[in-house]
């Protein structure tokens, strides 16, 4: 399969992944959430945020060395490719024995931290899965190189086909489980090992198929400080990612409990699928972006690609954000129950403001690859410094509700300032961009006002109301988008997409 065809393939299947993720998600958590009970729920989304923050200790590298062995590939300099990964696949290995280290800080020092809100049980469970993901972490951070060389080889039909596997791996061997009884502690175990799957799956690709050779072949002080410049930002970057999206847990944790927790984790779960929806394109195009860099495309040629991934993810998450808006509180209600409520709140105040940046995702792959992150990284940091103040008086008052709003403040701050940074430094025609966004927004006006019109007249509760509004609304948005929205690429590739399928249909 030719790189074009796996770019298309890659997106195509990152939906695949992400409408699977959705199902199980949404079939999954809530089950998950009565088997384990509101507080042990909260209890493991807390250790695992708190682990997740040991993830920043790849620096960014990860990154890095999709820029740079696209680079390398385009530029044909084959031996520097070798270098860079024998190098840094030590480098990671090194970075997973000292995060191991740090877990192990952080599993003699629960009791000092949280001891004033939780019970001797919540402590001791707490322990536990802190072993357990620590070395999750440390095996990841072992093979991470692996991931990388996939991703910049643009062999993205292996990659999203292994993350489907992963996806599904979760629940079917996790149910059992919960039905024999076990709880928090096994569901860090069936992590882990669906986890050394993924990465064991990538370590065999990468040697079987891609003949790639991690040998150490010296330790290159110039290609290390290079990279090391260049990943700094990014890193920087991951830090604020970390505090807009983890220490709101932490927080909560800390000040209010795991109940708090668990409320705010349940609005953030739905916010985390639009994260990834968003990321489903811009996701296969950053080896694309660097090789077009490396090539020295103009700034017209990647505005062009901004304005044509912005668009596409636009009429993703608006839809998505529109049937949140209109049938949101009625399907948290059915799908959590009680003791949730808060929860569509959390939702909202995630999701609205995070909708700008994600229609903008492949502004990252540009920065990256641009080598221009720098005050993209300063800036977002700040901005997350002054959401963490906020953030803490407000979870004290207001719980998981105050929580998020102290996050939804940064967000919009976060992306005034992105949005002048990539206009003024990047070189991207932002104005023509958001021209674009307009002109297809104003159309569903019409979706909108008959929606709301029928709501008003007519009493439809529970179920049924997602069930009915939420598919009205579907289909006038998909009707609406294809006839007054879209333009002539996006209108043949779904036509030429509907072609294939009924071609395969009438060959069958």
């Amino acid at each position: 399969m030719n790189v074009g065809n796996q770019r298309k393939m890659g997106a195509i299947l990152s939906y695949v992944s992400i409408v699977m993720s959705t199902i199980v998600g949404l079939l999954y958590t809530p089950f998950l959430v009565r088997m384990l009970g509101q507080s042990e729920y909260g209890l493991y989304s807390l250790v695992s945020s708190i682990i997740g923050y040991l993830t920043i200790m790849d620096f960014g590298f990860g990154n890095a060395i999709i820029v740079y062995t696209s680079k390398y590939r385009a530029q044909e300099q084959f031996d520097d490719e070798k270098k860079l990964h024998g190098m840094f696949n030590l480098v990671f290995k090194i970075i997973g024995v000292i995060a191991a280290i740090l877990g192990l800080i952080l599993y003699f020092n629960v009791d000092n931290i949280f001891q004033s809100k939780m019970t001797d049980i919540e402590l001791h469970k707490m322990r536990i899965m802190m072993l357990i993901l620590s070395f999750n972490l440390f095996l990841t951070f072992y093979f991470a190189i692996y991931q990388s060389i996939i991703t910049a080889y643009e062999k993205f039909t292996f990659q999203k086909i292994i993350a489907i596997v992963h996806t599904l791996l979760k629940p079917l061997i996790m149910l059992p489980l919960l039905f024999l009884g076990y709880k928090s502690i096994a569901l860090c175990v069936v992590i882990t090992i669906t986890n050394f799957i993924t990465l064991m799956s990538n370590y065999i690709y990468c040697k079987r198929k891609l003949y790639i050779s991690t040998k150490f072949l010296g330790f290159d002080k110039k290609i290390f400080k290079i990279i090391s410049i260049y990943s700094i930002w990014i890193f920087l970057g991951v830090i604020v990612d970390k505090i807009n999206w983890s220490l709101d847990n932490f927080i909560l944790g800390a000040v209010s409990g795991t109940a708090a927790v668990s409320v705010y984790s349940i609005g953030a779960t739905i916010n985390n699928l639009f994260i990834n929806l968003s990321t489903a394109v811009s996701g296969v195009l950053l080896p694309k972006v660097s090789k077009m860099i490396a090539k020295n495309a103009s700034d017209e040629e990647l505005t062009n690609e901004f304005i044509k991934v912005g668009r596409i993810q636009f009429l993703i998450i608006f839809l998505m954000v529109s049937g949140l808006i209109i049938v949101g509180k009625e399907f948290f209600n059915f799908w959590v129950g009680s003791g949730f409520d808060d929860a569509y709140y959390v939702c909202l105040f995630l999701i609205i403001p995070v909708s700008i940046p994600l229609i903008q995702n492949l502004g990252i792959s540009i920065r990256q690859a641009k080598n221009k992150h720098k005050f993209s990284s300063i800036a977002k940091f700040c901005v997350a410094l002054i959401n963490l103040l906020i953030s803490i008086p407000l979870s004290k008052k207001y719980g998981a509700i105050g929580a998020s709003a102290g996050t939804c403040i940064g967000l919009i701050v976060s992306s005034a300032i992105q949005n002048i940074y990539y206009h003024k430094v990047i070189k991207i025609n932002i104005i023509k961009f958001w021209k674009n966004i307009l002109l297809m927004t104003i159309p569903f006006i019409i979706p909108w006002s008959i929606i709301l019109l029928i709501k008003h007249y007519t009493n439809i509760n529970g179920i049924l109301n997602v069930i009915i509004y939420g598919g009205l609304f579907t289909v006038m948005y998909c009707v609406t988008a294809y006839l007054f929205s879209m333009n002539k690429y996006e209108k043949d590739f779904i036509k030429v997409f509907v072609n294939k399928i009924l071609i395969r249909r009438n060959k069958k």
